[in-house]
């Protein structure tokens, strides 16, 4: 496995070793191609999280931004800073919470010219991903996808965010990077997924919306 980062991962004491990622046997030729990842996408139809647990938890957009690199489609990701209140240091997707005023693709384009100054004026918007509750920042997050027609030179907010990453999507699949675990919770068993980078490693909620891109993009 990858050395991964420094992100503090908060094991419950009862966890154990997860299934092999879901890819494996699978061709990663369509993850070079981002015409074939839009297609996917736009064909998805996104999934509603239940909220009846969670029935205060505020609306939340991310981009989820590709564009086709030098390796194949890349999507960009940020390092929280340390100093914020929740999820420091984590990676994450540029988003945050919905205005009263806003829609959700509206919200999550504001959001990463924020954090990092991404040319919204020259993203296209292709769909969402599946819905879904973060308990921590009680949070109803929906994942917008994107695209770029270049890779995007961007700057990070020091407000928010410490760093751009520029991950290429055939990364994620690498033996040696993905990991899942099974946490027990008090609201019962959950899959836990993890990529570890070789400085970084995602988890949580962008885990999550990445494996989700993924298993979309290789589907048959």
């Amino acid at each position: 496995m990858r050395t991964g980062g420094q992100q503090k991962i908060p094991r419950p004491s009862q966890w154990g070793k997860g299934s092999s990622a879901p890819w494996i046997g699978r061709d990663f030729a369509p993850l070079q191609s981002l015409e074939h990842v839009v297609a996917r996408i736009a064909a998805h139809t996104p999934q509603v999280a239940a909220t009846e647990l969670m029935p205060e938890a505020r609306a939340s957009a991310v981009l989820v931004n590709l564009y086709q690199g030098k390796n194949g489609v890349e999507v960009v990701l940020t390092k929280r800073a340390a100093h914020l209140k929740n999820h420091k240091g984590e990676i994450s997707f540029p988003g945050g919470r919905v205005e009263p005023d806003e829609q959700v693709h509206e919200a999550a384009l504001r959001e990463a010219v924020e954090e990092v100054a991404l040319p919204a004026h020259d993203v296209t918007l292709v769909g969402e991903l599946d819905h879904l509750l973060t308990i921590v920042s009680n949070s109803y997050i929906i994942p917008v996808v994107g695209t770029l027609p270049y890779q995007p030179t961007l700057v990070a907010s020091a407000d928010e965010v410490d760093r751009v990453l520029h991950v290429p999507l055939h990364e994620l699949v690498r033996s040696d990077t993905y990991a899942s675990e099974v946490w027990e919770t008090p609201m019962g068993s959950r899959n836990i997924y993890m990529y570890h980078l070789d400085d970084e490693t995602i988890w949580g909620a962008t885990a999550r919306v990445l494996t989700q891109l993924l298993h979309i993009s290789l589907s048959d």
